[in-house]
């Protein structure tokens, strides 16, 4: 039998697409609210500071802004994802985010090291977008547009370079907040920029179009929200106990 080659002609479900932003708005804002105590007054890396900023802008902002874009996404057949490269796509964005954060916040004054840190971390948030979209199972497969995958290269290195000079410059909740908005929109205009450099290929037959991919370490597309919240509200947890130990422990040093 012949294999059946068609377009698919996905679409977005609105809701999701406003929720994904909302999610990138919150972690970059808990990132930018963790970054600036990062070093402390000796120059010194607070590593809890460290991990929740990375964690929050390369977990939640970036990582779960990212899968929850792809629940947005109505592909017109069954999908699934694979949890290898989930979670390797996970890990090299708060991986990218630290090292940056790091980086720039040694000497936040420099420009240039703003500007390299924010090409590294946007690096970093390109591999985990298209690692990410690697561990997608679906029968059809992917054609790109080299020109869109470009462009979500460059949104994403200044998306990057954007954030990191913010993070260490928004003070006032106010700024905080602004400074949040405006990286949401960066990190989702990179995820779906990205996305319209996707064009997904169909190769199966009608009957068998909307079968769900199985197999070792798959997920299917249905049960991936409750992995994307875990890791989220796993962030939310950890950020929320970062901050309560601060407060014991500042209330101690003021006694």
């Amino acid at each position: 039998m012949n294999e059946v080659v068609e377009l698919s002609e996905p679409y977005y479900q609105l809701n999701l697409v406003v929720f994904s932003y909302v999610i990138s708005v919150a972690g970059s804002f808990l990132a930018l609210t963790s970054a600036r105590k990062i070093r402390n007054s000796r120059n010194e890396i607070s590593a809890i500071n460290l991990l929740v900023a990375s964690t929050a802008l390369g977990g939640m902002g970036v990582w779960a802004m990212h899968f929850t874009g792809m629940l947005a996404l109505n592909l017109g057949m069954g999908s699934a994802y694979s949890v290898l490269e989930t979670v390797l796509s996970l890990v090299a964005s708060m991986g990218a985010t630290a090292v940056a954060f790091t980086y720039v916040s040694k000497d936040v004054s420099s420009g240039v090291r703003v500007l390299l840190g924010g090409v590294f971390l946007g690096l970093g948030i390109t591999v985990m977008h298209y690692l990410g979209m690697s561990g997608m199972r679906f029968p059809g497969y992917i054609e790109w547009s080299w020109l869109f995958v470009v462009l979500s290269v460059i949104i994403a290195i200044i998306a990057a370079s954007v954030a990191l000079w913010l993070a260490f410059r928004t003070k006032s909740l106010v700024l905080r907040w602004t400074a949040s908005g405006i990286m949401g929109v960066a990190v989702c205009s990179m995820h779906y920029t990205g996305m319209a450099a996707a064009e997904f290929v169909c190769t199966a037959l009608p009957v068998d179009r909307f079968a769900i991919p199985k197999g070792f370490m798959i997920v299917s597309a249905i049960d991936l929200p409750m992995l994307t919240a875990g890791v989220s509200i796993g962030i939310l947890v950890l950020i929320a106990y970062e901050q309560a130990l601060q407060r014991i422990f500042s209330n101690k040093t003021v006694k």
